[in-house]
């Protein structure tokens, strides 16, 4: 149902969201969210011709989000990216299914739209405001893991 464009745009967006509104370079946001370079290129370019994401170019450039992660919804990426499929007519093409849906299609049509209004209900800063110390979907680059001390051993009378 997802693609892997979706699940790699959801990514950027979440990361760049967390990065509070600094410009990201290319490299950091593949590398902090596994997107390979090649196609993260392609990524970013679809979401800055929707207007989710803005380019800096020369040494200081980068991209960041055009707008705050409260304004921009779950739903808004994967439209800009490859939109969910809705059911408009038999998609089997009979013709005695006319303009209305089968009992089936219909059912089928309903569950996608359930799914785009708990997407657009969703926006980023409710993603990165789970209380999870990560970034959604991404490696975090401002935390380092916490180091445990080592567990002693307890040696066994003999």
């Amino acid at each position: 149902m997802f693609s892997q464009t979706n699940e790699y745009a959801l990514r950027v967006i979440a990361f760049l969201g967390g990065s509070q509104g600094a410009s990201v370079k290319n490299a950091d946001i593949a590398r902090a969210t596994k997107v390979p370079p090649g196609y993260l290129y392609k990524v970013l370019q679809t979401l800055d011709r929707a207007g989710l994401v803005n380019a800096q170019r020369g040494i200081h450039g980068g991209y960041s989000l055009a707008r705050t992660p409260a304004e921009i919804s779950v739903f808004d990426v994967i439209q800009a990216v490859d939109p969910l499929p809705r059911i408009k007519t038999c998609p089997l093409g009979l013709k005695t299914h006319g303009v209305k849906l089968c009992a089936l299609h219909k059912r089928l049509d309903h569950a996608f739209s359930l799914v785009e209004e708990a997407f657009r209900n969703s926006s980023i800063s409710d993603l990165l405001a789970e209380s999870n110390s990560s970034i959604p979907l991404c490696e975090s680059t401002t935390k380092k893991p916490e180091k445990h001390p080592p567990i002693a051993q307890v040696s066994s009378p003999k």
